[in-house]
């Protein structure tokens, strides 16, 4: 690939800076990486200290009639602005660095900026499709679960749906961040890759005592039975050995943790297959959670303790992010608005306080 050194020395300290000063994780990095390269590529590798309002002006225009090389579709409205953004921020960093600043006009960089129009589609939340619960129901009890393996994964599936703990962070939890006589999982971020590093302590959420006791069972087997310590991962690997061919075959699980979480992607898809309905990843679990909060929280207490259990702070986070609603399910909660007590209680002023924030 063609580089351009001096570029890749300067963006070099871009990165350091956003690792260990911003704490930004190494897939926002990447990001962010991925962005500037978009933009090299469209100026022939150019020396970054030549970037001006006219350059700006035209990589968006540019990058507008670009299509996504996977599927050669239009590039999103998320894509442009994300991908805008990144590089309206290196630009403001680059034009204060010794070296730059006399070339670069910091008010040039809001030539990346995207039309109000753009960046209300951007920020919009479209829809998501999702698992009902019943469907997660049906997929985890068709799951066979008579060796070693098919236990693991069914209470994979089931420990998903009970946390809605993202699959990164569930690859490597250990045994000793679950309390069961709790009903607590505790994502500690030296050790469990959770999302920005955050400290998220999630209680199971209440989808039903028959899938809780799947993991339970799941856990005490790998503690009583297997004999694992509790530094030893929750959900461990396939143990590969030799069968009298040489080949591989699968034996088990070896105490030993993922390093990734496709293998968790594909047991997911695997089991929406054997059970006939269409694949859903890991996360859309959590949408399907946040449509039960909606119909199980009654008060803000309830709503924030709801929006905790997922690692936001904030409840809008939790809304914004997975409370999706389409215009059928808007007409029926406006026609029960209309139907009961519109008494507006001190209780009910809290809450609406809380959602605007």
């Amino acid at each position: 690939m063609k580089i351009n050194a001096k570029n890749e020395r300067i963006k070099r300290q871009y990165f350091e800076r956003l690792k260990e000063a911003s704490q930004k994780s190494e897939a926002t990095v990447n990001n962010v990486r991925k962005s500037l390269l978009r933009y090299e590529s469209y100026t022939n590798f150019q020396d970054l200290a030549t970037f001006n309002k006219q350059k700006a002006i035209a990589f968006k225009k540019h990058l507008a009639s670009s299509s996504a090389q996977q599927t050669g579709k239009p590039l999103s409205v998320s894509t442009l602005y994300s991908t805008m953004n990144h590089l309206k921020e290196f630009f403001k960093w680059l034009a204060y660095q010794p070296g730059y600043k006399s070339r670069i006009d910091l008010y040039d960089t809001d030539y990346f900026n995207l039309s109000e129009k753009e960046v209300r589609a951007a920020q919009s939340s479209g829809y998501k499709d999702y698992p009902t619960l019943e469907q997660v129901h049906k997929t985890i009890f068709s799951m066979p679960s008579n060796t070693e393996i098919e236990k693991r994964n069914q209470a994979l599936v089931a420990f998903t749906i009970l946390t809605g703990i993202r699959d990164g962070a569930i690859a490597s939890l250990k045994l000793k961040h679950i309390n069961l006589d709790k009903g607590l999982v505790m994502q500690d971020p030296r050790e469990v890759k959770t999302k920005a590093s955050k400290r998220i302590d999630t209680y199971f959420f209440p989808v039903g005592d028959d899938i809780k006791h799947i993991v339970i069972t799941w856990v005490n087997y790998l503690i009583k039975e297997r004999l694992f310590s509790l530094n030893d991962p929750l959900f461990p690997r396939t143990k590969l050995i030799h069968d009298e061919n040489s080949a591989f075959i699968a034996s088990g699980v070896a105490p030993i943790a993922w390093t990734s979480a496709s293998q968790i992607r594909q047991i997911f898809k695997d089991a929406f297959t054997a059970a006939g309905l269409r694949y859903y990843s890991p996360h859309r679990f959590r949408d399907t959670l946040a449509a039960l909060g909606e119909t199980l929280c009654k008060t803000p207490e309830q709503l924030k303790a709801w929006s905790l259990n997922y690692g936001h702070s904030n409840v809008m986070t939790t809304i914004k992010s997975y409370g999706y609603m389409d215009v059928h399910k808007q007409g029926e909660v406006m026609k029960k608005i209309s139907n009961c007590n519109n008494t507006v209680t001190d209780e009910k002023l809290k809450l609406i306080r809380e959602i605007l924030g």
